[in-house]
C-alpha cells in the first residue's frame, strides 16, 4: 500500500509513524522533516496549500491513498481535488472543514440542530452594532476571526465587564481586517481535548487529552500552538467526570449527524476542544484533523493499523480503533523566545539513542535537514508509561538529551500542575 501524507509537522511525524507500520510512506510538505525523511518511500516539497503540485506528486508516485495532516491545505479543498482525480483521501471535503475553517459555520450548525454544548454567539459585520450587542450582552466574552488562526487569534481578555472595552477594540480592528467577527458569550472552565475517527456515519472515539497552550510555566504567557499535551492511562482526564465524557462524545456525535443530514458528510478526524464549564462541556473550536500535540498523545498507542482506520474512512465502513492502556506525556521544545520572537537558524544539537535509552521517543517538526530550528515549535520529547506520572518522568529524562538555544515547559504532565486543574474544576463547581 503506497499512502501520501500531506505535511511535515510534530502531528505529521506520529502520523507518518503510524502509517509506516503497514505501508510505504510518500510526503509532500513545505519543508524537509529529518525524522519523515528517514520514514519516507519518496518526499516532494511544496507548500502543502499548493493542491496542483501535491496533485502531480500523487500521481506520479502512483499513491494508493492520501492522508492529509494540516488544516490549511483542507480549507483550500485539497481533499475534493485528489478524489476526483482518483485517490481516496482520509480528511474531510473543503465543505465539510468549514467546521474549523469557518468558526460562524460551526456555531450556526450546532445552534441549527440544538447540538449541546453550544455557545452563545453572534457574527457581526458592523461595528456599531458589535459595540451595541456587547454592551447589551452586558458579560464578558470572547472575540474570534472567523477563519484559521493556527490556534492563536482568540481574544479572551478577562473576567470582569470592564473587559469588554478591550474585546470591543479588537473586534473592531478583525471587522476592518476581515470584514467579520465572530463574538461569543465567555466560558470559565478548564479545557480538553476531545479526538475522534468518523467515516460519516459512525464515530470511534481516541483517548481524551490536554493541550498547554500558554507559553510560559504555569500557565501564563501568549498562547501558542500548544507547548505539550499529555493523556491517561484510562484514557480519561483526572477532573474529567465520566457523565461529561459521554456528554462530550455526544456533542460530537450529532454533530456529525448533522453534517450528514446537511447534504455534507463529514469524513476524517474531528478534534472537538472543549471547556469543562459549571454545567456540561462546551465546544470552544472544532478542528478539522489531528491535534499538534495531540497526536503524538494518541498514535504511539494506536493497536489497530491506521491504514485500515483510513480505510474505513474512506469506504464508509470504519469498524475498530483500539488503544493501549498507557499513559503519554508529550514535551515541545522550541526554540528561545518563542512565541513572541523566536530566534531562528540555530542548530539544536539530539541525541536519539540516548532519548531512547531512557524510553522515550522523539518528534521532529519545525526543523530542517541539518537540525536547524525554523522558527516554532521545533521537536517533541514523549513518555509512554503505565502510569502518567512515569510518562512524564521519562519525557523530562529525554529532553536532557536535548542541547541548544532551547525553551520548554518543564510543567507539562506532572502532578502538580494537574493537581490546579483539578482543584479549578472542584472551584468552578462548587464542590
Amino acid at each position: 500500500m503506497r499512502v501520501l501524507l500531506v505535511g511535515a509537522g510534530g502531528r505529521e511525524s506520529a502520523i507518518a509513524e503510524a502509517l509506516s507500520r503497514d505501508s510505504e510512506v510518500y510526503v509532500v510538505a513545505k519543508h524537509l522533516n529529518p525524522g519523515i525523511k528517514r520514514i519516507a518511500k519518496e518526499y516532494g516539497l511544496t507548500k502543502e496549500t499548493d493542491v496542483q503540485k501535491v496533485l502531480d506528486f500523487a500521481l506520479k508516485w502512483r499513491v494508493d491513498l492520501a492522508f492529509i495532516g494540516p488544516e490549511a491545505p483542507l480549507e483550500k479543498g485539497i481533499v475534493n481535488v485528489l478524489e476526483e482525480n482518483g485517490i481516496p483521501t482520509v480528511g474531510p471535503s473543503k465543505e465539510a472543514a468549514q467546521l474549523e475553517t469557518n468558526k460562524a459555520f460551526a456555531r450556526a450548525l450546532m445552534e441549527k440542530y440544538k447540538i449541546p454544548g453550544r455557545k452563545l454567539f453572534k457574527v457581526f459585520n458592523n461595528v456599531a452594532e458589535m459595540k451595541a450587542w456587547i454592551d447589551e450582552f452586558g458579560k464578558p466574552v470572547v472575540v474570534k476571526p472567523l477563519g484559521l488562526t493556527g490556534g492563536k487569534g482568540v481574544k479572551v481578555v478577562g473576567y470582569q465587564l470592564k473587559d469588554n472595552e478591550e474585546a470591543k477594540e479588537y473586534a473592531k480592528a478583525l471587522i476592518e481586517k476581515d470584514g467579520k467577527v465572530l463574538v461569543e458569550e465567555r466560558t470559565d472552565g478548564v479545557e480538553f481535548t476531545f479526538q475522534v475517527f468518523t467515516d460519516g456515519k459512525k464515530v470511534i472515539p481516541m483517548p481524551l487529552a490536554q493541550d498547554y497552550p500558554h507559553a510560559y510555566e504555569g500557565d501564563v504567557g501568549p498562547i501558542t500552538g500548544g507547548m505539550g499535551s499529555y493523556s491517561c492511562e484510562d484514557h480519561l482526564l483526572p477532573f474529567v467526570p465520566r457523565e461529561d465524557y459521554h456528554k462530550a462524545l455526544e456533542t460530537l456525535k450529532k454533530t456529525v449527524e448533522a453534517m450528514y443530514k446537511e447534504g455534507t458528510p463529514y469524513k476524517g478526524i474531528l478534534y472537538g476542544q472543549f471547556m469543562l464549564a459549571n454545567d456540561e462541556p462546551k465546544i470552544i473550536e472544532f478542528n478539522a484533523r489531528f491535534g499538534d500535540p495531540e497526536a503524538m498523545n494518541v498514535l504511539p498507542i494506536l493497536r489497530t493499523s491506521l491504514v485500515e482506520i483510513g480505510e474505513g474512512i474512506i469506504d464508509g465502513n470504519l469498524k475498530k480503533a483500539e488503544f493501549e492502556k498507557k499513559a503519554t506525556v508529550v514535551k515541545y521544545i522550541a526554540p528561545k523566545g518563542y512565541p513572541t520572537d523566536p530566534i531562528k537558524g540555530v542548530k539544536v544539537q539530539i541525541s536519539e539513542d540516548k532519548i531512547r535509552e531512557e524510553g522515550a521517543k522523539v518528534y521532529y517538526a519545525s526543523v530542517d535537514e541539518n537540525f536547524t530550528m525554523l522558527g516554532s515549535r521545533a521537536l517533541a520529547i514523549v513518555g509512554i508509561a503505565n502510569s502518567l506520572e512515569e510518562a512524564e518522568k521519562i519525557a523530562s529524562a529525554g529532553i536532557k538529551h536535548v542541547k541548544g538555544e532551547i525553551f520548554y515547559r518543564a510543567d507539562v504532565g506532572t502532578k502538580e500542575s494537574i493537581a490546579k486543574r483539578i482543584e479549578l474544576m472542584k472551584t468552578i463547581r462548587g464542590e
